[in-house]
C-alpha cells in the first residue's frame, strides 16, 4: 500500500532513498488534542508511516506515536486514509539511519518468524477463561480453546472483523480468522512461555 501522497521535494527524495517496509506492529499515538489511539503500522519508511487506526486526524496535524519494536516517532499528517492516515516522519539524519536498520531488522525477523510461528505447539491453558477487550473498551467474556506463543483460538459470542486489535487477557493482538465458534487471534509478538503463563494466571485470578 502506498497511500502517503506526499507533495514536499524532500519527501520525494525520501521515497526514493528508503524502501517501504509492509511490517505488521502495533503502538499507540497522540493527536494535537492530546488524545491518544491504539494503530497498527500498515508500511514504513524511516520517512513516512501509514498507519490502520479507527481514529482519523487531519493532514497537517501533528502526530506522536509510539509504535512497539520501533519507540517514539515524530510526524505530520499527510493524508487520511480510507481506514486511517499517513504521516511523514520528522527526525534527523541520524535517527531516520536508526529507523532504517530498524525496518530491516523488523522485515527480516517477520519472515524468519513466519515458519516458526506455524511450528509453535499449541496447548489448553490451565485456565481457559479470559476476557478480551476491543480498541474501543468493549470486553467480552470468553474461552480460550488452545493457546500458543503466537495466538490464541478463542470461544466467544462475537466477531469481530478480521485485521480489528484486540486484547486477550494481557496479550495484544489482532483476528486474524472466524470459525464457527469464535475466532483465532494473531499476537502483535511471539510471547516467551513463561510470560503466557504468567499473563493468563492473572486473568484468572
Amino acid at each position: 500500500m502506498r497511500s502517503a501522497a506526499i507533495d514536499t521535494a524532500p519527501s520525494r527524495v525520501e521515497r526514493r532513498s528508503f524502501q517501504r517496509v509492509r511490517v505488521k506492529i502495533y503502538g499507540r499515538f497522540m493527536l494535537e488534542d492530546r488524545t491518544e489511539h491504539s494503530c497498527q503500522v500498515v508500511d514504513m519508511s524511516p520517512g513516512n508511516v501509514a498507519l490502520r487506526t479507527d481514529r482519523i486526524g487531519e493532514p497537517g496535524e501533528k502526530v506522536i506515536a509510539y509504535i512497539d519494536h520501533i519507540g517514539r516517532v515524530e510526524g505530520v499528517i499527510t493524508r487520511r486514509l480510507q481506514d486511517g492516515f499517513a504521516m511523514t516522519v520528522i527526525a534527523s539524519d541520524r535517527k531516520k539511519d536508526k529507523l532504517a536498520a530498524q525496518l530491516t531488522w523488523l522485515a527480516n525477523k517477520h519472515e524468519l518468524d513466519l515458519p516458526e510461528d506455524r511450528r509453535h505447539e499449541r496447548v489448553a491453558p490451565r485456565n481457559p477463561m479470559s476476557v478480551l477487550k476491543l480498541s474501543d473498551g468493549r470486553q467480552y467474556q470468553c474461552r480460550i480453546i488452545d493457546l500458543s506463543l503466537s495466538g490464541a483460538a478463542v470461544e466467544i459470542e462475537v466477531k469481530p472483523a478480521l485485521g480489528v486489535q484486540v486484547t486477550l487477557g494481557t496479550m495484544r493482538g489482532q483476528v486474524v480468522r472466524h470459525f464457527d465458534e469464535g475466532i483465532a487471534i494473531e499476537f502483535a509478538v511471539v510471547q516467551r512461555p513463561e510470560m503466557l503463563d504468567a499473563a493468563f494466571r492473572q486473568t484468572a485470578s
